[in-house]
């Protein structure tokens, strides 16, 4: 894809404008950690809503879906999906928690509900979720992207992007962040429209004018959002709806309800009521994926089954690169001026994940560790440790970014790596909000066992070591010793989650039991006192939180209804 002078103005215009706009609305100079790190909890529901959906999107989501929609339909979507219901459990199960206990940040919580060392805990996972999968994978594939597809060599690409956000981001903070989101999720969606209603259109000449029509276009199954347990080979369909059911809220309630760089949003709510449903708005907007990115990526496959797009073949005769899909269809289909806003787009993408990740970085520095350390430390000071631990960690990532192409896939690494803590994470909020004989014993043992059982799966199923294992050539596809279909266990990464959460749970349950309770006291506002305590009470309204959940449970029930 060439782009026009046009387009190469609009682009590098929307990079300076953007990052000026974050400066100029987030900059305070005399800023404390409440108004650099939490935006001085002002933030309304759309804004809330918008930065939580934003952060999710990178470069890597945009084209990974187009891919996942060419190869294997809309069934990738259920990643999308899905996260709307774990949105539901952080509106009504968590957030109560987190808004009115006013903390910072959620190791913070964690020592509350589990004493200092989970704090410590939670911490170092989270600096490294965010570092190695939310900003250093993200880059490594838009470096890849914009090198394939528009020339550009990865080191500038990672450079340049990654000084124009880490600009904004350590000057302006969460408010900067927040609102050139804002800004971004219209950037996003905008150019999503465009490309989804140009490939549908572009059907029309194949005879494609109905949704009958397009279902016998495409491959088979590949517009249903559920699929059967098995594939037509007899293995084990990695997105099958029971693979899904049971394996996406392992991944979901770490990502989406204990993660530092998407729940510090909604921390920055002006009060309850925005924060709840700036999350449920979120699920709104996890909606519109499906139609937005996939769909385009089923509508390109047709395309390119009539010659009408071009896709190289992957090396060693793999077939079509899908993962070309997104770019194809842009060159393909819209006119100049409109790419390099496009093109825009997709860095956009990029920066908010980063932005957002590298915001939530610098506040777990400054007040989880910088802060415990040497709690003497002046706000100013800590906001001073904020911007330069964003400059910092922006280095890291930028070193790890070129380590990308170590993994299998992009897909496998995104998945794999939060593998390796997610199962106990999700474990000790879930159970610690809903049990209150859950004690530190057993919250610190599900992190240390459950994170190493998780990190010695991560290393057996790497395809690297699994080929030295046994002893297979470089050259032979393998997947690692146990998502292998062929020379492994053939157990599907989304099955690996359940399994190791069933681990963490046994174990905080029976370390609990077996150990001292702790003083209610000491965890009063942690844990609701009866399991279903946050479904009750007098609604409030239309847009009570608990009535909009059961719109959107609603909203997701009948479309899937409608492409079971």
């Amino acid at each position: 894809m060439q782009l026009s002078l046009t387009d190469i103005v609009v682009m590098c215009a929307y990079l300076v404008g953007i990052t000026a706009f974050g400066i100029v609305v987030g900059y305070r100079r005399n800023a404390d950690t409440q108004q650099y790190f939490l935006a001085g909890r002002s933030l309304g529901w759309f804004t809330v809503g918008a930065a939580v959906f934003t952060s999710n999107i990178s470069t890597l989501h945009l084209v990974g879906l187009a891919a996942g929609g060419a190869r294997d339909g809309l069934v990738i979507g259920n990643f999308e999906w899905m996260a709307c219901f774990t949105l539901i459990l952080l509106a009504l199960l968590f957030t109560p928690f987190y808004i009115r206990s006013n903390i910072q940040t959620l190791p913070e919580f964690m020592e509350r509900r589990y004493g200092p060392q989970a704090r410590t805990c939670l911490a170092i996972i989270g600096l490294l979720g965010a570092l190695l999968i939310h900003i250093g994978i993200s880059l490594y594939a838009a470096a890849r992207l914009f090198e394939s597809f528009l020339g550009v060599p990865p080191l500038v690409t990672i450079v340049t992007l990654s000084l124009f956000t880490v600009i904004y981001t350590a000057i302006g903070g969460l408010r900067a962040v927040m609102l050139t989101e804002s800004v971004q999720v219209c950037l996003l969606l905008g150019g999503a429209v465009l490309v989804t209603v140009l490939s549908i259109r572009a059907l029309i000449p194949y005879g494609v004018v109905d949704w009958a029509s397009f279902s016998k276009a495409v491959g088979p199954g590949q517009l249903s959002m559920l699929q059967p347990v098995r594939d037509p080979q007899g293995h084990l369909n990695g997105y099958s709806w029971r693979r899904v059911l049971l394996g996406y809220p392992i991944l979901g309630i770490w990502y989406w309800c204990a993660d530092q760089t998407h729940v510090q949003r909604v921390l920055g709510a002006k009060d309850l009521r925005s924060g709840q449903n700036g999350a449920l708005f979120a699920g709104f907007l996890k909606i519109t994926p499906v139609f937005l990115m996939v769909l385009p990526g089923v509508a390109g496959y047709v395309l390119w089954k009539h010659g009408a797009l071009q896709l190289p073949d992957i090396p060693g005769g793999g077939g079509p690169d899908y993962n070309r899909m997104l770019p194809a269809l842009i060159a393909a289909l819209v006119p100049p001026g409109i790419k390099g806003l496009l093109a825009a787009g997709m860095a956009a993408a990029l920066m908010s994940c980063m932005a957002a990740a590298l915001n939530s970085c610098a506040t777990l520095v400054s007040l989880d560790i910088v802060g415990r350390l040497r709690p003497d430390t002046s706000q100013a000071q800590l906001v001073l440790i904020g911007r330069v631990a964003t400059a910092g960690i922006m280095i890291l990532a930028i070193l790890w970014s070129t380590q990308g192409d170590q993994f299998g896939t992009i897909f496998e690494a995104i998945n794999k790596i939060p593998m390796t803590f997610a199962p106990a994470v999700t474990t000790l909020f879930v159970l610690g909000v809903l049990w209150k004989r859950g004690n530190r014993q057993g919250a610190l043992a599900t992190f240390y066992l459950g994170t190493l059982l998780g990190a010695v799966y991560f290393i057996l199923d790497l395809p690297s070591v699994g080929r030295k294992l046994l002893q297979l050539p470089a050259a032979a596809p393998f997947a690692g010793l146990v998502s292998d279909p062929n020379q492994g266990l053939g157990i599907p990464f989304m099955l690996v989650g359940p399994i190791l959460t069933a681990v963490c749970v046994c174990l905080f349950v029976t370390v609990s039991l077996l150990t001292p309770p702790m003083d209610e006291a000491q965890i009063a506002g942690t844990v609701w006192n009866r399991p279903l305590e946050f479904l009750r009470g007098p609604l409030a309204g239309w847009n009570d939180p608990r009535l909009v959940s059961l719109y959107l449970i609603l909203t997701v029930g009948v479309l899937y209804a409608l492409l079971h």
